[in-house]
């Protein structure tokens, strides 16, 4: 949706350069024609394939001008003052005399001051024209827009299928128009029109598919991943600490409506001992909350190009920020945000952008870090206000020992009664819950190659034969514990 008021008291402030970046053309064009009906100026659109046409009035004299330079040449000479939409156009200013063109035209250094607009998907602006460069952003359709759009495609499909009213769930209708928000109008028609046209309803089911094909649409820089399958905290041993806290503040992070004098939950650390479930916490957080787990890769983050990285950075928490209601999930973060002088300073300008962004976000975005390696981490990020807590997710007690068990044997159809739990408890003192994992996969292994079923016997000899990482690192697994045992709060 483009606002023709915001765009005509962009154009009357006397704005030479224009930087519009959609895909949604013709409503920029319709938006425009309005604009110039307040204006009283002439509107010319040009692109490579079609050339220069006049849109407000029929104008047989316009030169066909499908060569850039062509158009910038009748621009720069044209007596009228007048806006000038050049679409897909930023590849042509990488040569110098159309570089030089606009530049002119946009100083006005020749003829009436023109008003241009680059408008394309993606509009890449060179330096030398980034003090003239104003960006417009289109306003993105609300609530009530969104639902109106709802109404029109069942009303659609009803008409189409003889009357057939479309069954729509209400508590599913409400979260899909909460998904939506952060889409265009057109990408947001879309994916309704494909949820109601798959099986004439809206119901839970199509809130999970709007929630992928929105992302499919805004995440295909491969930095941004969605992780469909978010867990549930049935599945994660121990934490009791860290379930109640997300338990408390769930309503408040879904419905976005705190009360006077209390902040929405922002989002937590998760520091801890290696494969002790930081990264299963983080998916059973997005499914306490109920709302689409992101997961950044700070990987693929890191581009050679100067300034890439950072821009980067800034578009996949932009798209983040689309998806809200989410949790942007940064797992080691420590890699991703280890201060060197190495790298031109590209990392410090990460971290720069990243803590500025946690500070200033409006949208619902829950971040939650998970890292292993705290002394790599800068104090800076560690500085309270910057995570609502610090949790620090500890080797598993007995319980959690004794839940992990229960848990992974019945992902593997094993029954718990069939074994002495308390053994196996003894026997994994030390273990992370991700080496109970494999010691039990490892006697699973043993068994089949034998043609026996799982016995107590096995799983004990795999545990045995086990050297945990806390026996392996000790020194470093207890510098650990011994360090976050003032300065954070258990999870367990």
């Amino acid at each position: 949706m483009f606002d023709a008021h915001d765009i005509a008291v962009l154009v009357r402030s006397g704005a030479p350069l224009i930087v519009i970046e959609t895909s949604e053309e013709k409503l920029l064009v319709d938006a425009f024609r309005r604009v110039v009906g307040e204006l009283f100026r002439p509107l010319w659109q040009w692109s490579i394939t079609n050339g220069l046409k006049r849109l407000d009035i029929d104008d047989e004299e316009t030169p066909p001008c499908n060569d850039s330079s062509q158009v910038l040449e009748w621009m720069y000479r044209h007596p009228q003052r007048g806006i000038w939409l050049l679409f897909d156009f930023s590849p042509y200013l990488r040569y110098a005399s159309n570089l030089r063109r606009v530049r002119e035209v946009a100083m006005a250094q020749a003829g009436a001051a023109q008003c241009v607009v680059l408008v394309g998907s993606k509009v890449e602006i060179p330096e030398e024209l980034a003090d003239l460069v104003t960006r417009f952003e289109m306003r993105l359709p609300d609530e009530a827009t969104l639902m109106r759009l709802l109404r029109e495609e069942a009303f659609a499909y009803s008409r189409e299928h003889s009357g057939r009213r479309v069954d729509v769930d209400s508590n599913a209708q409400r979260a899909l128009i909460r998904h939506l928000l952060g889409l265009s109008l057109i990408d947001a028609r879309k994916i309704v029109r494909q949820l109601i046209h798959a099986d004439g309803k809206i119901g839970e089911a199509d809130v999970r598919e709007a929630q992928k094909a929105k992302f499919d649409l805004l995440g295909r820089d491969g930095i941004l991943h969605y992780e469909p399958d978010a867990s549930e905290f049935s599945e994660v041993a121990g934490l009791a600490k860290l379930k109640h806290w997300i338990a408390q503040r769930r309503a408040l992070f879904v419905d976005g409506k705190a009360p006077k004098g209390l902040d929405p939950p922002r989002g937590v650390l998760l520091l801890g001992v290696q494969g002790c479930g930081k990264s299963l916490a983080a998916k059973a957080i997005a499914g306490g909350f109920g709302v689409p787990l992101m997961r950044l890769d700070f990987g693929a983050l890191y581009n050679k190009y100067h300034g890439e990285t950072e821009r980067n950075l800034r578009d996949a928490l932009k798209t983040a920020e689309a998806m809200a209601p989410c949790v942007l999930w940064c797992d080691e973060i420590e890699k991703g945000l280890a201060t060197s002088n190495s790298d031109d300073g590209v990392s410090r300008r990460v971290l720069g952008s990243l803590l500025t962004w946690m500070s200033e976000r409006k949208r619902p975005v829950f971040l939650v870090a998970t890292a292993n390696a705290v002394d790599q981490l800068p104090p800076e990020f560690l500085r309270k206000g910057r995570f609502d807590e610090i949790f620090f997710v500890d080797l598993p007690g007995a319980d959690a020992r004794a839940e992990a068990f229960r848990i992974h044997f019945r992902r593997r159809e094993l029954a718990p009664e069939r074994f002495d739990l308390p053994a196996l408890v003894a026997a994994s003192e030390g273990f992370s819950g991700a080496e109970i994992e494999q010691a039990i996969v490892a006697a699973l292994y043993e068994t089949y190659a034998a043609d026996q079923p799982l016995g107590q016997a096995p799983l004990l000899a795999a545990l045995r034969a086990t050297r945990p990482l806390s026996v392996l690192m000790a020194e470093k697994v207890q510098w650990l514990r011994d360090w976050a045992r003032e300065r954070c709060v258990p999870a367990d």
